[in-house]
């Protein structure tokens, strides 16, 4: 049974190897032959670079030659069409790169001034709040909070006094 197994997994690897072997002269066929600007000959499964003369093209796919040729054709009048308006496309994306840079900084400063409009805003809010809380001090009303445990305290003159040098540093920062 060993034998069969070993006999039959050896003819499977000659019959890959044979088939392997019989596929390369067709692939060898499918192949471009070209000579590259010093004069040496290349083969390649791709068509040569673009620019490479019509007459330094050896060899191309029996298949893809015809197709191979009005390509070339196309590509060799697409080539010069674009030689004489290099100049053009490099004008329009160089306008193109700028509108984009000048978007970005009009974007950049619309978020510069939004940011600067949020804080004057929220500086002129504190700064009635610490106005409003200053005449609150020095009126004399008496000041309750309520501490961490959750009780009453009201201010003593000693604790109104600090409240009241804070609230004074409050107003120079905010109010100016």
């Amino acid at each position: 049974m060993k034998k069969v197994r070993a006999t039959s997994s050896v003819l499977a690897s000659l019959l890959l190897a044979g088939l392997t072997m019989v596929s390369f002269p067709a692939e060898a066929g499918m192949q471009w032959k070209w000579r590259d600007a010093s004069g040496a000959i290349q083969y390649s499964d791709r068509a040569p670079p673009p620019g490479t003369p019509e007459k330094d093209i050896l060899a191309r796919p029996a298949a893809s030659a015809r197709a191979a040729a009005r390509a070339a054709e196309a590509a060799a009048s697409a080539a010069s069409a674009a030689a004489q308006t290099a100049p053009a496309p490099s004008k329009a994306l160089d306008q193109e790169l700028e509108a984009k840079r000048k978007k970005a900084e009009e974007e950049k400063a619309a978020r510069q001034k939004a940011e600067d409009e949020k804080i004057a805003k929220a500086k002129a809010d504190n700064c009635q709040r610490a106005r409003g809380y200053q005449r609150t001090l020095t009126d004399g009303l008496r000041i309750a909070r309520t501490n961490a445990k959750g009780e009453r305290e009201f201010l003593d003159d000693k604790a109104r006094a600090e409240e009241m040098q804070r609230n004074q540093e409050a107003i120079a920062a905010n109010c100016n």
